[in-house]
């Protein structure tokens, strides 16, 4: 009977990690994928523009700093997965919010820091109804230049029924329990960021017939202050293409597996430099063939700039009632009895559907100042922080130093962001018209 016992016991550990969870099984190439899922996405339709506005030297010059700089942050931030020593035992923290409170302590930063993490996510929500909208409008927009010629009257007056479209299939997805456990899930979203990618490149390649577009952009032309602003502008841009799996990298890393001689600080940053170098090589061809095809008329986005398309968060970050609460709603005759609503999904797609469908504009206006606006704490800021807390570097010290200075540029940096997006919103109010 005891041997039983142990043998069960044996048995039952091995089906745990150290933290009491069901073993993690991600490995540097899950880690990898998800990183890339998380960072490529529809703004790769953005990135032909964005090098004609920097030419072909400064825009893959910045590409390549932001990129470092994610780079070397990030791994600043992997090491403070796990918080403790050797003897008293190391303990996991689960999510960003965990890891900022465990190495840093204070309360405040630990809301600052949920807050900017759900701004985001609110943000991005919105950005992608727009974009998924826009998309789907162009597409409408092509099959009638199939069907009817390219001289046919193919304008589409409003995006706002592809948007609605869109909020319902949302309202749908956000109710299946445990949606974000699903595998499948993952494949998709990896089918998608290089659909994304694969668009992209065909369009650079099929339009290319000659190399245009010159070596300093259109950001060259005009007086000194419109090329400061033109700078401020695109700022955004570059930050958006390389930060944002920054405050998601916790939740990735938790997902490793674990062993004795290879703690998952390692196996995150290998993941890091892989996806960082394939996300910077797909971005540079994206935006290369791009601009060589289409020059200083780059779009955009390549997928609605023409009219002739054949032309040549976690919830566990927030502890709250309101994120977690579900409505048990009856269902008559099914075996299930109840179906769990939850309220803050409910809430949350509803909210970014309508507010996509009154500001058309906010996917190129607020969710730039959103993305700037979480540039500098969540990649940057708090990183380092508990990097030179973890390490106890000295004060005033060489290393110290250098890490404030790398701070206090990106701080410039994010600011002067938020300040051309800023300006773009003023702009853009000014001819500002709901549900067009």
């Amino acid at each position: 009977m005891a041997d039983r016992v142990l043998v069960n016991l044996g048995d039952e550990s091995t089906r745990f990690d150290d933290d009491g969870r069901l073993k993690r099984s991600g490995s540097v190439w899950t880690a990898s994928a998800h990183i890339i899922t998380a960072v490529i996405g529809s703004g790769v339709l953005s990135l032909a523009w964005a090098t004609a506005q920097l030419g072909w030297i400064a825009a893959p010059t910045v590409l390549l700093l932001f990129s470092f700089v994610t780079y070397t942050t990030c791994t600043f931030l992997s090491d403070c997965y796990r918080t403790g020593d050797q003897v008293t035992g190391r303990s996991r923290n689960y999510t960003y919010m965990d890891v900022v409170r465990a190495n840093l302590g204070d309360d405040a930063l630990v809301r600052i820091c949920g807050t900017i993490q759900y701004v985001n996510l609110f943000g991005a929500a919105i950005g992608y109804i727009i974009t998924s909208s826009i998309s789907m409008a162009a597409i409408t927009k092509s099959n009638c230049f199939r069907n009817h010629g390219h001289d046919a009257s193919c304008n589409v007056s409003t995006t706002v029924p592809y948007m609605i479209i869109f909020g319902v299939m949302g309202l749908i997805l956000s109710q299946i329990p445990d949606f974000d456990n699903i595998s499948l899930l993952s494949v998709a979203a990896v089918v998608m960021s290089f659909t994304y990618t694969s668009i992209v490149l065909g369009l650079g390649v099929a339009q290319t017939g000659k190399i245009q577009g010159s070596l300093t952009g259109i950001i060259s032309t005009g007086n000194e202050i419109d090329k400061i602003w033109k700078a401020f502008k695109l700022l955004k841009l570059y930050i958006a293409f390389t930060h944002s799996y920054s405050l998601i990298l916790i939740e990735i890393q938790d997902t490793l597996k674990s062993r004795p001689e290879d703690l998952e600080a390692k196996t995150m940053k290998k993941a890091t430099l892989i996806s960082v170098a394939v996300t910077t090589v797909l971005y540079m061809l994206c935006g290369c063939f791009g601009y060589a095809a289409f020059g200083d008329e780059s779009p955009q986005n390549l997928l609605t700039g023409f009219d002739n398309p054949y032309s040549g968060a976690d919830p566990r970050c927030i502890e709250g009632k309101f994120i977690t609460k579900e409505i048990n709603i009856p269902i008559p005759g099914c075996k299930c009895k109840t179906f769990k609503l939850n309220f803050f999904r409910l809430v949350f797609v509803i909210t970014t559907t309508l507010i996509s469908m009154l500001m058309p504009f906010f996917n190129n206006v607020v969710v730039d100042i959103l993305g700037a606006f979480e540039f500098w704490p969540l990649t940057v800021y708090f990183p380092i922080e508990m990097y030179i807390v973890k390490h106890n570097i000295p004060k005033w010290s060489d290393r110290w130093i250098c890490l404030q200075l790398l701070s206090g540029a990106c701080l410039v940096i994010s600011i002067a962001a938020v300040v051309g997006s800023f300006a773009r919103l003023v702009s853009d109010l000014k001819v500002y018209k709901p549900f067009k």
